[in-house]
Parts: structure tokens; C-alpha cells; sequence
């Protein structure tokens, strides 16, 4: 039997249902095909794409177009990362595929004094499960401004992209998620809450806080409580600075013995979502920041340069694209929102 007689030999669903494609490596290119899900991706997708544009667009700001090999990577290194960095052979260069082209939003801050954004892949070196991809995109932005800033404009893309959702998609929305309550709720934007670290501790009383040696985490068990308990579009922020990457800026404001960040993570389906960030103003404040998380200073020259060059007071965020959409459809695993596979250590095509 060839390979595209036995795919077909899975009844093609008639319900907006995954085919599983991701599990059946060799004949995903067939299963694909053979059921209106994946066609259905492909229509959010593009829908998501066009929200995004027009959302900039209309705040004025610049799409980049950024290379995603890179020789400074951001988020998986030292402490504080909470996955390794993807390295490879480029023409006999060692290089890495780059996990956020962040640290290039900020220096296109600078080249054109207004917010610059990017929908592009991002590389992660950690093997897939129904939380995770390896490989997934990344709708992320910069814009001038510090934390509060960025959370507001987070909220107000989200509300947007629920809004827009709504209107080109309410019919498979209520198909896929049995209701489109939770993206009204969301495009209503009166239920997005926060609160710090602290606080996120003293509401779980010790359940889902991952205690290391000087810092601190959360569980998706603990997230999963705190949408339960404080709400479902929840921001924790001020986190302690060892438990994010470096380049978060110091909350100097903060009391304690350990530096806290100007940081925030918003919890919404299954957990973190979004992470935001004000970024560090000075070449100083840098510089203490990558004494502390144990990270060679050199690679990040340049990263310093740019402050003293053009001081500017930025800040950031990320939206997982496939993450957002599992909410959106209210599906449990995000395999199923590839439309080609990717695994690391393993060789895939198309």
C-alpha cells in the first residue's frame, strides 16, 4: 500500500478535528489534505497576519525585515532562561538560528525613532510536547516606552485581534471552542488583571512555585491556579531578575536584597502567553545584568554600543502565535497547530 493509500485510510473527519499529522511523520504531507483542519489553520493564520499589520499600521509603526541566524542570542542564555539555544554550522561559522530577534527590534527603535515589529520563527533547543514546539512564531514588538506602556499596548492588540477574530471567524471559533464567550471576553478588555511575583506567592501559598537556589518560578500548574483564582487574562510581573533573561531592566524601585525585574508574563489559556519586558536604559545597568546571569559580556558589544550611541528607553513583548491560537479554538495541544511538523534532531520534509 503507498504511503498516500494508507493515509487515506483514516477517516476524513468532518468536524473541525486535528488529524494528528505530527504523529505520523512521513505521511503528514498527505493527512493534511484529507480533513478541513488544516485549512482551517491556514485561514487564522493569515487572518492573524492581517490583524497584525493592521494594528501597526495604524499606530505608525515599522515592520522589519531581520535576518534569523545571529552570534548574540537572547532569551535561552545563562540563568534565568528556561531553554537551550539552537547552534549551527553556517559555512563553517558556528552561528545560532535565533530564538527572538528582540535585541534587533530595539536597535529598529532606534533606526526609526517609532515602535518596530515582526511576525517571524523562532528556534528553540527543547523537544515537543503538547505545551511546547521547537520551532513556533512569534508576533513580537518594541516600542519606545517602559513597562506600563508595553502592557497597555499588549492589551490593546489582544482586544484587537479578538475583535477581529470575532468578526471573520465567530462560525468555526464556536465550532472549535464550543463558544466564543472567552473572545468576547477578551475583545471586551475589562477583565485583564495584575499583580506582582509577590503577590502571585502569597495567593498560592507555596503550590506551583518552582524554588530554586535564589530565585523563583512558576509551575503551569501554578499558572493554571492563578487564571482560576484571579482571573483569566492574568499579568504577573516583577518577577526576581534571575528567574528572566538578562536583558530585562532592574526594578529600582524595589525593596528586598535580590534585584527584581521590570518584567511581565500574561497568563491566558494555557498558561504564559505573552512576556514582557522594559529593557535595561544604560550600558552600566547592562553590563551588572550580565555579571549577575553569568553571561560572557563580548557577544554583547554591540547590544551595549547602541545605548551609548542613541540612549532610548525601550520596552517589549512576545505573543506566541500558536499559543494565542490554541485559545482561540480552546485546543489542548499545540502540535496540532503547525502546518508542517518540526522536530529537533530529526530530519522532516516538505
Amino acid at each position: 500500500m503507498s504511503i498516500v493509500q494508507n493515509a487515506l485510510t483514516i477517516e476524513s473527519p468532518t468536524a473541525l478535528v486535528p488529524t494528528q499529522l505530527w504523529d505520523r511523520i512521513g505521511e503528514h504531507h498527505v493527512l493534511g489534505l484529507t480533513g478541513p483542519w488544516y485549512r482551517m489553520l491556514a485561514d487564522l493564520q493569515t487572518t492573524f497576519n492581517e490583524l497584525t499589520v493592521d494594528f501597526w499600521r495604524a499606530r505608525k509603526a515599522k515592520t522589519l525585515h531581520l535576518p534569523i541566524t545571529t552570534g548574540a542570542i537572547s532569551s535561552p542564555m545563562g540563568l534565568g532562561s528556561d531553554s537551550k539555544p539552537v547552534q549551527v554550522n553556517l559555512c563553517g561559522v558556528p552561528t545560532y538560528l535565533a530564538d527572538s530577534m528582540q535585541f534587533m527590534l530595539e536597535y529598529g527603535c532606534r533606526l526609526t525613532d517609532t515602535a518596530s515589529y515582526y511576525i517571524m520563527p523562532s528556534f528553540r533547543g527543547e523537544q515537543t510536547d503538547a505545551r511546547h514546539l521547537a520551532q513556533f512564531f512569534h508576533s513580537e514588538a518594541e516600542i519606545p516606552g517602559g513597562l506600563d506602556d508595553v502592557i497597555t499596548v499588549v492589551q490593546d492588540y489582544l482586544m484587537f485581534l479578538a475583535s477581529g477574530f470575532l468578526a471573520a471567524h465567530e462560525d468555526v471559533i464556536q465550532q472549535t471552542a464550543g463558544s466564543v464567550d472567552h473572545v468576547l471576553r477578551m475583545a471586551a478588555g475589562t477583565e485583564f488583571r495584575r499583580i506582582t511575583f509577590d503577590d502571585a506567592a502569597l495567593i498560592l501559598d507555596g503550590f506551583g512555585i518552582e524554588q530554586h537556589d535564589s530565585w523563583r518560578g512558576l509551575s503551569p500548574e501554578g499558572e493554571a491556579r492563578l487564571m482560576k483564582t484571579v482571573g483569566p487574562f492574568t499579568w504577573v510581573t516583577n518577577w526576581d531578575h534571575l528567574a528572566v533573561p538578562f536583558y530585562q531592566a532592574y526594578d529600582e524601585g524595589a525593596g528586598g536584597s535580590s534585584p527584581v525585574a521590570l518584567n511581565g508574563d500574561l497568563l491566558f489559556g494555557i498558561g504564559e502567553t505573552v512576556g514582557a519586558g522594559e529593557r535595561h536604559a544604560t550600558s552600566d545597568q547592562l553590563a551588572s545584568a550580565l555579571q549577575l546571569h553569568d553571561v560572557d559580556p563580548a557577544p554583547y558589544g554591540w547590544y551595549s554600543d547602541i545605548r551609548d550611541i542613541k540612549p532610548m528607553r525601550t520596552a517589549g513583548f512576545g505573543l506566541g502565535v500558536e499559543r494565542f491560537l490554541m485559545w482561540l479554538t480552546n485546543h489542548l495541544d499545540i502540535r496540532d497547530m503547525q502546518l508542517l511538523p518540526r522536530e529537533n534532531g530529526r530530519s522532516i520534509n516538505p
